[in-house]
Parts: structure tokens; C-alpha cells; sequence
């Protein structure tokens, strides 16, 4: 028997697709680096969703909050 996944994991699964064909298809850059960041947080809340706290906490700092504010800055340097 196959272990079944809790429904609110698949809808973050879900939403982590839509938001990763969305940065892919985003001509602009700070649209772009917006929806990383959400992409960032909606898989830190996958993450602990599926118990992996310390990995959640890790990614909502690293992936939603340092690397978004160092893509932000890098565009407004590059402007």
C-alpha cells in the first residue's frame, strides 16, 4: 500500500509548479523575482507541511528572504 500524501501538501506542490512555469515565462525581472520568492515560501511551507521544520526554517530564511532582497538589489544596481 502506497503512503498517501495530505492534501494540503499537494495543493502547495501545485502552486510550487504554477509559480515556477510563471518565473520561467515572465519577461520581466522584477516580476520574476517576485514569484521566486513566493515559489521560495510556498516551499518552505511544503517543507514543514512534511515535518521537515529545520529545512523550512532554512528556506524561508535563505531562499524567500536573503536571496529575494539580494535579486532586488541586484536589479535596482543594474537600473
Amino acid at each position: 500500500m502506497t503512503p498517501m500524501l495530505d492534501p494540503l501538501a499537494v495543493v502547495f506542490l501545485i502552486l510550487m509548479i504554477i509559480c515556477a512555469i510563471s518565473v520561467l515565462s515572465v519577461r520581466d525581472l522584477l516580476t520574476s523575482v517576485t514569484v521566486f520568492g513566493t515559489f521560495s515560501f510556498f516551499s518552505a511551507t511544503y517543507f514543514a507541511i512534511l515535518g521537515a521544520v529545520d529545512v523550512a526554517f532554512t528556506e524561508a530564511a535563505v531562499g524567500a528572504g536573503i536571496s529575494t532582497c539580494l535579486l532586488y538589489t541586484s536589479d535596482a544596481a543594474d537600473e
